[in-house]
């Protein structure tokens, strides 16, 4: 019945790894089911028959799918199905989009799609990897124009060891979360998250992941040529060279002239009247129609740029290659806050707000991985007037969540543990202002807005970007490219840091894959980089994290207790605690494992609370002092109740320092007293002395 189904096997990294075709989903251009261990992906990929009209880009879509039966799990929603893509999914399409992106045809206009479905997960085994190999591998057999393939893998490090494909509880441990793609000739993807792992480190992982990557490549090349189809011949857009040269003659000085200067909105209003008058003369030949003209606009703007770049090593803006656009930090710029910091890098400006909150407001967690919350969260918004734009709101697309997830692992590294800040933390970085590398701006007014709230950091981060222009053998890069050099240039190499080391890497390129040579300058030029930001701007601006949190912050306390005694601080119905919150004014959160968080906007609330929680978890020790609430009046004395449930006797003779003819003489029902507990008999009642107390404190106040 499959007479198409075949089955390549090899070993990636040390495990078994294989395809199967020919079997599922015939109706797609290209399909193969991915095992790698026990993860399963089914990867499919289609391109229409004819090209979308009206488009001056390749419509690609990459989709990877994350099934919740994948783990066993029913989805939490209401309508028990799975909804929109998780931000996990979202950054699993990006991973594979970029390697993939730049090989197919620049001058094709087919819709594509590439859908990777998960359908089983093994935590050993990445389903990302499994997805965006077997992407390559159905690329490549199908009839779409690619020039793949590719390969990505998995690399951690332990202890300063590498290790390709970690398992899940190598990840635990790693201080290395790093994602390598590649060709068989260059590496064409780079993605990581790190606890501040050095130049020389990061640099000897990817050449280690990528020399596993080359094997992959190999193998799924003699797939191709043992079953692949021949590739469809597509209707080029290429845009036609006498109208190029045409324009380029007639408008090249005038785009020149508006192109130079460091100003984008003077650039800008010097460009639209050039566009015009080309619009004028060209719209109405024969032959031609807008697209073509528009991208002829395009392609002159880039040659020019990209000329000056390679022929005479002059920037747009007139900057050295290694120079960066004027700075400036400052932070605490909104009252009410918790924490405020604005970075701004040229008309690059980034305003971090930060805000503390309880654990109970860590991120709910609903997908294929083990996290279940994320106490840390990062967000990052780019509204349509940064640039100028006029466009509704219509939340974080893709770009969003993929920047803020960046500048989120930039900082992950460098926030305290829960047993040494126990809040949960969220930062939105709001783009005011866009002319290039925002992500790296938000990676800086984050880290001012953490500082200023009081979030003890263990080190400050900063982020910039490196650019990259190549013909044939010859390359440049510059440091902090701005707009244009990222859009008309071939890298965007994101590095942030601290002065340690890297703790996150995004590398977008527009071209097959960059060199070893190209990534060494790329790190080093970015460690300078960063350190000039962090030294001469950001810590001038703020010195070291606030030794206080904000008045209008929460202020909290945590401690351990065992979780046997957690019944006791609820109490039947939850009594007790709701009383605690009641009389103290304060938050409690108990976690199953007896980790007790307590959260309050004043300090000595939290510490009465806490006092009162020692005092029911723990029992009472003879000649302490505890502050007790009468609860009954009997003739040979009064009972105190010293913690919920915890209730002992004041004997009348130890009421007092004098003598007490009767007990409603010196205390009444619900007067707060201080006592002793003088003794705890053999069946656990308490007794305990106000007299005792009395003498107590008088002698610690002398």
């Amino acid at each position: 019945m499959f007479e198409n189904f075949k089955v390549f096997e090899t070993e990636f990294a040390g495990r078994k790894i294989s395809f199967e075709t020919g079997k599922m989903c015939c109706l797609a251009n290209g399909s193969v089911l991915v095992r790698y261990g026990d993860t399963s992906v089914l990867v499919n990929v289609t391109a229409s028959q004819k090209p979308r009209e009206g488009i001056d880009f390749l419509p690609l879509s990459v989709d990877f799918e994350e099934k919740l039966y994948s783990v066993g799990k029913i989805p939490g929603s209401f309508l028990k199905r799975e909804g929109r893509p998780s931000d996990k999914a979202i950054l699993c399409s990006r991973v594979v989009d970029r390697p993939i992106r730049p090989l197919f045809p620049k001058d094709m206009r087919n819709d594509v799609s590439i859908v990777m479905t998960v359908l089983s997960v093994d935590p050993d085994c990445s389903p990302e990897i499994a997805g965006m190999i077997g992407a390559s591998f159905a690329l490549s057999i199908s009839d779409i124009p690619w020039n793949g393939p590719i390969a990505g893998i998995n690399v951690g490090l332990i202890d300063g060891e590498i290790i390709l494909c970690p398992n899940a509880e190598q990840k635990e441990k790693s201080d290395l979360t790093l994602t390598v793609a590649g060709t068989d000739k260059k590496v064409c993807m780079i993605e990581a998250g790190a606890n501040e792992v050095d130049n020389d480190t990061m640099f000897n992982a990817i050449m280690q992941g990528y020399e596993e990557i080359k094997k992959m490549v190999e193998f799924i090349k003699g797939a191709q040529a043992e079953i692949g189809k021949p590739k469809f011949t597509y209707e080029s857009q290429e845009v036609p060279e006498t109208l190029f040269n045409d324009i380029k003659e007639f408008a090249i000085e005038e785009v020149r002239f508006a192109l130079d200067t460091d100003d984008k909105n003077i650039r800008e209003a010097r460009l639209a009247p050039v566009v015009e008058e080309i619009h004028a003369k060209f719209d109405d030949e024969e032959g031609t129609n807008l697209l073509q003209i528009d991208e002829c606009i395009y392609k002159l703007q880039k040659y020019i740029v990209r000329r000056w770049l390679l022929d005479d090593g002059k920037r747009v803006d007139g900057r050295g290659l290694d120079e960066i656009r004027p700075l400036n930090a400052e932070v605490g710029l909104l009252p009410r806050v918790h924490g405020s910091g604005m970075f701004t890098r040229g008309q690059t400006q980034v305003l971090t707000i930060a805000t503390l909150g309880t654990i109970k407001e860590a991120q709910l967690l609903d997908g294929i991985d083990g996290d279940t919350t994320k106490r840390y969260m990062h967000h990052y918004n780019f509204p349509s007037y940064s640039v100028g734009e006029t466009r509704p709101s219509r939340g974080p697309g893709r770009r969003e969540i993929g920047h803020g997830a960046l500048a989120e692992r930039a900082l992950e590294p460098v926030i305290p543990s829960v047993d040494k800040f126990p809040y949960a933390i969220r930062l939105v970085s709001e783009v005011l202002s866009s002319n290039g590398s925002t992500s790296q701006g938000s990676i800086c007014g984050s880290t001012l807005a953490l500082m200023d709230a009081g979030v003890p950091i263990t080190a400050p981060v900063a982020g910039i970007s490196c650019g990259l222009v190549t013909e044939g053998d010859r390359f440049i890069t510059m440091v902090d490219i701005q707009g244009l050099e990222d859009f008309f240039g071939d890298m965007d190499f994101k590095v942030g840091g601290t002065h340690k080391g890297i703790t996150a890497i995004q590398m977008d390129l527009k071209i097959d894959g960059l060199t070893p040579e190209i990534i060494k300058e790329a790190f080093e030029k970015t460690y300078k980089a960063r350190i000039h930001i962090l030294d001469d701007i950001m810590l001038k601006a703020i010195p070291e994290v606030r030794p206080e949190l904000s008045e209008y912050a929460p202020k909290m306390l945590s401690m351990n207790i065992d979780p046997e005694k957690i019944r006791d601080v609820i109490g039947q119905g939850g009594k007790v605690i709701q009383k605690i919150c009641a009389e103290c004014n304060v938050k409690i959160d108990i976690e199953d494992d007896g980790k007790v968080f307590v959260s309050a906007i004043n300090i000595d609330d939290v510490r009465r609370a806490m006092a009162i929680i020692e005092t029911i978890v723990n029992d009472p020790e003879v000649n302490a002092v505890y502050k007790g609430v009468v609860t009954r009046l009997m003739a040979f004395g009064a009972f105190v109740e010293i913690a919920p449930g915890k209730e002992g006797l004041v004997h009348i003779s130890k009421l007092d320092t004098k003598r007490v003819e009767k007990v409603e003489d010196v205390v009444s029902v619900g007067d707060e007293i201080l006592v002793m507990v003088t003794e705890i008999d053999s069946q656990g009642r308490i007794n305990l002395s106000r007299k005792d107390a009395i003498a107590a404190m008088e002698a610690r106040n002398k």
